[in-house]
């Protein structure tokens, strides 16, 4: 039976307890007696969380309860009056699961990744992961998501991220508030797209308004929503995969940067 190493155990308890983002002590009681562990009593959260995995895993020589632990305090609907708390705990916690080969995805849902290996690893994925991006000039605004947190398992979760601020520039620029390809097509698409990356006052201009609406869309389909192809998780992204990938997502932001807003039909 697959245990957690104590290290591993005193990083996801860490996480879960992190002063800023964690958990809060009711919230703490209230997810031990759900999952059927022994509550050591109120003392720092990352130690009374640490207590109870520690003790669970002891007696029962397994780590079911724990897992049960975490499902529960990262399910998403145990945050929809506090929406803000759930990506901040998800990313610190992923990163303290990373070398347990285990990562959260954005539905709660526990799944195994290819385990990191050193303390520096996810780090010095990020610190040479924006050097080459900066080279190549790449928009501010993808810059921030090459960040230690994201890139804990690979580096997928950092396109992800960045593929996310695209939706969240147009909505805001349009006012739409749809997503993925239906809002590539409300923001972006008909006669008289609500942002228009040109003039359209030529066949080719309104060829490239329209090529920019199946880019936009086609990099939505293959980020945006993950939980619904799950294999996508686990996809083996290189650092070069990554850097272009990234390269298109500022792209795009350029362009978005640029686009002239018209009122909505």
């Amino acid at each position: 039976m697959k245990l957690f190493t104590l290290d591993q155990l005193e990083a996801i308890a860490g996480a879960l307890g992190d002063t800023k983002s964690g958990l809060t002590n009711p919230e703490i009681a209230l997810l031990l007696a759900s999952a059927k562990m022994v509550d050591p009593g109120k003392m720092t959260k990352r130690v009374r969380i640490y207590n109870a995995f520690a003790e669970s895993q002891n007696s029962k020589r397994n780590r079911t309860n724990i897992l049960e632990f975490i499902r529960l305090a990262m399910s998403p609907a145990r945050y929809s009056r506090e929406p803000y708390r759930f990506e901040p705990m998800r990313a610190l916690l992923n990163q303290a699961l990373a070398f347990a080969g285990l990562v959260v995805d954005e539905a709660g849902r526990l799944s195994s990744s290819e385990p990191a290996m050193t303390l520096p690893q996810a780090q010095r994925r990020a610190r040479e992961l924006r050097a080459d991006l900066e080279g190549r000039g790449v928009h501010p605004d993808v810059l921030s998501f090459c960040r230690a947190e994201l890139l804990a398992d690979n580096y997928f979760h950092a396109v992800q991220e960045a593929v996310k601020s695209v939706a969240d520039k147009m909505r805001k620029k349009s006012g739409v508030s749809d997503d993925g390809g239906a809002l590539a097509d409300s923001a972006l698409g008909g006669e008289a797209p609500i942002l228009a990356i040109n003039g359209r006052a030529t066949l080719s201009e309104k060829s490239e308004q329209n090529g920019f609406a199946n880019l936009v869309k086609g990099a939505f389909g293959m980020f945006r929503n993950p939980t619904a192809h799950e294999a996508r998780i686990h996809w083996a992204m290189t650092k070069e995969d990554a850097e272009d990938l990234l390269t298109i997502v500022s792209l795009i932001h350029r362009r978005l940067d640029a686009v002239h807003v018209s009122a909505r039909p």
